[in-house]
């Protein structure tokens, strides 16, 4: 704590500004990577027993409550409600074949299911590739401070150098320190985002032919 205060006596504040900055962007990068853990393992699980539970099922409403029952996150519940919806009459929707009605609905709500599971990706990329230039900032302005001190100062001495010297390197590490976790976790997040993408375009897929073929409906209603 005595380094952070001499640190922050030290700074003037342009140092200080870029270090809360850095700050912020560090407790925001934090806070999106243990939110996004918890939600990606959420839909993924609900991916891995719901999908199965709902092909097991008996009919559609048997499959349809099977879902709700798995799907915490409601990634795969819109894409069976979206396939057995209609467009409201007279609109230009009713106006396409069918098979395009639901090729569009399921489309839609497959968009809206993938734009949940990457929320927060876009802030992750902006830290992970602006925090190591901001922490640069804040080291050519400490060494700029460093240098306006040696001038006014009209030598060079120890206490004049390492002040404003060790302010910069604290502010470069500090700068990879929050970019390297929001890359990582980027990356990460990343691959399980396209891992649940594939699985949920099958589920759609299979969703449409389920709905496309007639002797499936025929059946469903049979058992209902």
């Amino acid at each position: 704590m005595a380094g952070l205060e001499a640190f922050w006596n030290r700074s003037d504040g342009v140092g200080r500004a870029v270090a809360l900055l850095l700050l912020a962007m560090s407790v925001t990068a934090w806070a999106l990577i243990l939110w996004k853990a918890w939600l990606l393992r959420r839909a993924g699980a609900d991916i891995a027993r719901g999908v199965p539970a709902f092909w097991d099922a008996a009919g559609l409403e048997e499959g349809r409550a099977r879902l709700a029952a798995n799907d915490r996150e409601q990634v795969l519940l819109p894409l069976l409600d979206a396939a057995a919806a209609g467009a409201a009459e007279g609109t230009l929707a009713t106006q396409a074949h069918r098979a395009s009605q639901l090729t569009r609905r399921l489309r839609d709500a497959l968009h809206r299911g993938l734009a949940h599971l990457q929320t927060g990706q876009v802030v992750l990329a902006s830290i992970g590739s602006t925090a190591p230039f901001v922490g640069l900032l804040g080291t050519v302005w400490s060494i700029y401070h460093a240098l306006v001190g040696i001038g006014a100062a009209g030598t060079i001495t120890i206490d004049k150098v390492s002040g404003p010297i060790g302010e910069a390197l604290v502010l470069t590490a500090a700068g990879i320190a929050v970019a390297v976790p929001a890359v990582l976790a980027f990356n990460v997040f990343g691959k399980r985002v396209a891992a649940c993408e594939a699985e949920l375009e099958g589920f759609a897929h299979d969703l449409r032919e389920l709905m496309m073929e007639p002797a499936g409906v025929g059946d469903d209603k049979g058992a209902s």
